[in-house]
C-alpha cells in the first residue's frame, strides 16, 4: 500500500493540516478530565464559585476547539481522500488504455472494473480512517496513560491489565482474519464476472433455456463470497463485545478499587473521576485502532491488486527510435509470420506470407478456429508476431508509434460496437473533423443512408448503450461507415458483413470497390459469395496458409477451398 502514497503528494499540505487538527483535537480532549478534577476537588469542596466558573469556561473553550478541529479534520480528510482516489482511478484507467490485448486477456475485464471501482473505494475509506484516526489513536492512548499515571490514584495496573487483554485478543483475530480478507476481493471478482456474463449474455441464456443454470452459477459464486464474508465478519463481530466487556470491567474495577481509596482518603473524588475518564479515553483509542484494523487489511489487499494493474508493463510498446519514412502507400505484407498466444502450446498461425497492394481486395476464409481474426489483428498491432514480420507501407509495424500506425487503418471488428450518444458522434469516432457531406458519403457507401434518414433527427438520432436500439445489420453498417469516414490506407473488415442479407452485402461491396481504389482492403468472411470476387483469397486451415489466389485458381488447386465452396453453393451457382 505504501507505493500508492505518491498519489497523496499533491495534497500533502491539506493532509498535514488534517494531522495538525487531529493532534489539536486529541490534546484538547486530554486536558478536559484534568480540568473537571479541579472543579470537583477544589471548586466544589471550597465552594469557590469563581473557580468553578473560570474552569468551566476553560473547559467550554477546549470543547469548542475539539469540535472545530473535529469538523475541519473530517472535512479536509474527506477532500484529500476523494482527490487521492480520483487521481488513482484516473491513473488506473490510463494504464489500462495502454494495455495490449495480452494484458486484457491476463487480468480480465470484470477484474479490471472491480479494481478501478470497489478496490479504489476500499483504499479511499482507509485513507479517511488513516487521516482521522491514525494519529489520534496513539496520542489519545499514550497521552491518556501519561495523564492517568499523573493523576496518582495507584490504579494504573487496571490500565495495564485491560490493554494487555485487548491486545492479545486483537492479535488472535488478526491471525485468523487477515488471510480471509485477501481472498475476499478475489471472490467479489468472481461474483462480478458471473453477473457480467449473465447480463451481457442474457439473450443467449434465454434462447437456450439456461436461466436456471445461470442462477445456479451465480448462487455458487455468491455463496462462496457469503461464506468467506461471514467467516471474516464473525471474527470482526467478536471484537466489539470483547472490547466493550473489557471497557465495562475496567470501569467497574476503577469504581470498586477507587472507592476504597476514596474512603481511606488516599484519593480525591475528582482524581478518581479524571482517572475514570482517562481509562475511557484509552479504551476508545484502542477501539479506534481496532476499527482501522478492520479497514486496513482489506485496503491492503485492494492496494496489492491496484499495484498489479499500475506496475504491469504493456507487452506492446512504442518504438523510441525515429520511425523510418514509409516509401509505399496502402501496401501490406506478411513475411513468414507465426503467432502464438501467451500460455498456449501450439501456434495459432504458422509461416504466413502474402502481399496486398493498393486497390486490391484480400479475402480470408477458412473453418472456425483457423486463425482468420487473429491474422488481421496483427495488422493494427493488437498483438505482436512471434516470428516473422508484418509490414505496412514497407515498414515493420513494430517500428511505428501505435497511434501513427492505427491512423493508417480503418478497422471494423467482428462484433459491431457503438458508443452511447448520436449517430454523428459514432461516425466522428473515425474522424473528429468529419463534415456532414463526408458522413453522408460514408453512410451511402455502407448502405446505411436510408435507415439513418428515416430516423428522427437523421445523423443526430440517439444511439443507446452498445447500439441496442439498432438491429445487428444496422450496427454493422454504422461500424463500416465509421471506418470509411476515416479514409485510411488499409481497410480491415473482420467478418463485418455477416449480419447483412445477400443483396445489401453485394451492394456494399460494389460501392466499396469503386471508392477505395487507393487502399488495401482485407475482408474476413464465412460466406463464399462475399469473397469470391476478391483479387486474392487466403485459405487458412488450422493456422496454415493452404491456398492463395483467385476464386478460379483456388477451385482448381485448393481442396480445402473447394470443399467450403461446395458446402455453400449449388451446382447451378458453381456453373
Amino acid at each position: 500500500m505504501t507505493k500508492l502514497f505518491r498519489y497523496i503528494r499533491p495534497y500533502k499540505w491539506p493532509a498535514i493540516f488534517v494531522v495538525l487538527l487531529t493532534a489539536g483535537q486529541s490534546v484538547s480532549q486530554l486536558y478536559l478530565p484534568d480540568l473537571m478534577s479541579d472543579i470537583v476537588d477544589r471548586g466544589v469542596v471550597s465552594k469557590d464559585i469563581a473557580l468553578i466558573i473560570e474552569t468551566g469556561l476553560i473547559m467550554l473553550g477546549f470543547s469548542l476547539v475539539v469540535t472545530v478541529c473535529t469538523v475541519l479534520a473530517r472535512l479536509y480528510g474527506s477532500k484529500v481522500a476523494a482527490g487521492f482516489s480520483r487521481d488513482l482511478r484516473s491513473d488506473i484507467f490510463k494504464s489500462v488504455t495502454n494495455y495490449s490485448m495480452n494484458e486484457f486477456d491476463k487480468i480480465g475485464t470484470a477484474s479490471l472494473i472491480m479494481r478501478s471501482t470497489n478496490d479504489v473505494t476500499q483504499i479511499q475509506n482507509a485513507m479517511v480512517m488513516i487521516l482521522s484516526m491514525l494519529l489520534m489513536a496513539p496520542i489519545m492512548c499514550v497521552g491518556g496513560i501519561i495523564m492517568a499515571v499523573r493523576a496518582g490514584t495507584g490504579l494504573s495496573w487496571i490500565i495495564v491489565a485491560a490493554v494487555a487483554a485487548m491486545s492479545l485478543f486483537i492479535l488472535i483475530v488478526a491471525k485468523n482474519a487477515l488471510p480471509l480478507f485477501k481472498s475476499l476481493q478475489k471472490k467479489i471478482d468472481r461474483v462480478n464476472l458471473v453477473l457480467r456474463e449473465g447480463l451481457t449474455g442474457i439473450r443467449v441464456i434465454r434462447a437456450f433455456n439456461k436461466t436456471n443454470h445461470e442462477h445456479k452459477r451465480f448462487d455458487e459464486a455468491n455463496k462462496d463470497l457469503t461464506d468467506t464474508s461471514i467467516k471474516v465478519y464473525r471474527w470482526m463481530a467478536a471484537m466489539y463485545p470483547v472490547i466493550m466487556m473489557v471497557l465495562n470491567l475496567s470501569t467497574i474495577a476503577v469504581i470498586w478499587f477507587g472507592g476504597y481509596r476514596v474512603d481511606t482518603g488516599d484519593v480525591q473524588v475528582g482524581q478518581l473521576m479524571a482517572f475514570q475518564q482517562y481509562v475511557m479515553q484509552i479504551m476508545f483509542a484502542i477501539i479506534m485502532a481496532t476499527m482501522m484494523f478492520v479497514m486496513l487489511p482489506r485496503a491492503s489487499a485492494s492496494a496489492d491488486r491496484i499495484n498489479e494493474v499500475l506496475s504491469m508493463k504493456p507487452s506492446i510498446i512504442d518504438n523510441t527510435k525515429t520511425t523510418p519514412k514509409a516509401s509505399l502507400h496502402g501496401h501490406v505484407e506478411f513475411k513468414d509470420v507465426s503467432f502464438c498466444y501467451q500460455g498456449a502450446k501450439d501456434p495459432v498461425l504458422s509461416n504466413i506470407s502474402f502481399v496486398s497492394k493498393p486497390g486490391q481486395t484480400t479475402a480470408i476464409i477458412g473453418g472456425t478456429g483457423s486463425g482468420k481474426s487473429t491474422l488481421i489483428k496483427l495488422i493494427p498491432r493488437f498483438y505482436d508476431v512471434t516470428d516473422g514480420q508484418v509490414l505496412v507501407d514497407g515498414v515493420d509495424v513494430r517500428e511505428y508509434p501505435q497511434a501513427e500506425l492505427r491512423k493508417k487503418i480503418g478497422f471494423v471488428p467482428q462484433k459491431a460496437s457503438l458508443v452511447s450518444g448520436t449517430i454523428a458522434d459514432n461516425l466522428r469516432f473515425g474522424n473528429e473533423d468529419a463534415s456532414e457531406e463526408e458522413m453522408s458519403r460514408a453512410l451511402s457507401i455502407a448502405q446505411a443512408e436510408e435507415f439513418v434518414t428515416n430516423e428522427k433527427g437523421g445523423v443526430n438520432a440517439p444511439v443507446a448503450q452498445d447500439g441496442s436500439n439498432f438491429s445487428g445489420g444496422q450496427k454493422q453498417r454504422l461500424s463500416i461507415a465509421r471506418a470509411l469516414i476515416r479514409k485510411p490506407e488499409v481497410y480491415v473488415f473482420d467478418d463485418s458483413f455477416s449480419a447483412l442479407d445477400f443483396k445489401t452485402d453485394a451492394k456494399l461491396r460494389q460501392a466499396l470497390s469503386s471508392q477505395v481504389t487507393e487502399a488495401s482492403v482485407f475482408i474476413v468472411a464465412q460466406r463464399v459469395s462475399t469473397v469470391m470476387n476478391a483479387d486474392n483469397i487466403l485459405v487458412l486451415d488450422e493456422g496454415r496458409l493452404v491456398g492463395q489466389g483467385t476464386h478460379r485458381e483456388l477451385m482448381k488447386s485448393c481442396g480445402t477451398y473447394r470443399e467450403i465452396v461446395e458446402s455453400q453453393l449449388s451446382v447451378e451457382e458453381l456453373a
